[in-house]
């Protein structure tokens, strides 16, 4: 398996995905009862995603700190953040949950904010191919 030298840009929107995945797990944990009270969004659905986003922070963490990359393995990243925008707009759209006008803010700005920190990591992957030692030497 070949392995990127990481880019500065995907070593920042590593940790800043895993500061906003942190932060949101432990709102969604801490808080689980008045946060499903606010937005109508049942308990579980808040509680099982914020359970799956302390795992998720702890890969991000992980990958963070080190010095080189898989390429799949951000990509699968990458992809993740995707289909995370498109569960919560397939909330929005389904009639599987119940939701107020809060639980449609708090899905909209999840979608949202995923979307942007998928762009930002498949923009700090694609740095790393141009941090490849012989790959500009290899296109002159």
């Amino acid at each position: 398996m070949s392995t990127l030298p990481m880019s500065p840009t995907l070593k920042v929107a590593l940790l800043a995905d895993a500061i906003v995945s942190g932060a949101v797990a432990a709102q969604q944990l801490a808080f689980t009862t008045p946060l499903a009270e606010l937005t109508l969004l049942p308990a579980a659905l808040l509680s099982g995603t914020g359970l799956f986003m302390v795992g998720y922070t702890a890969l991000l963490l992980a990958l963070w700190r080190a010095p080189r990359v898989l390429p799949w393995l951000i990509r699968c990243i990458v992809a993740g953040n995707v289909g995370w925008a498109l569960a919560c707009l397939a909330l929005l759209a389904g009639q599987v949950v119940t939701f107020n006008a809060w639980g449609e803010a708090l899905l909209l700005v999840q979608a949202a904010g995923v979307l942007v920190l998928a762009g930002w990591e498949g923009l700090g992957l694609r740095r790393c191919g141009q941090a490849r030692p012989g790959l500009r030497a290899a296109a002159a």
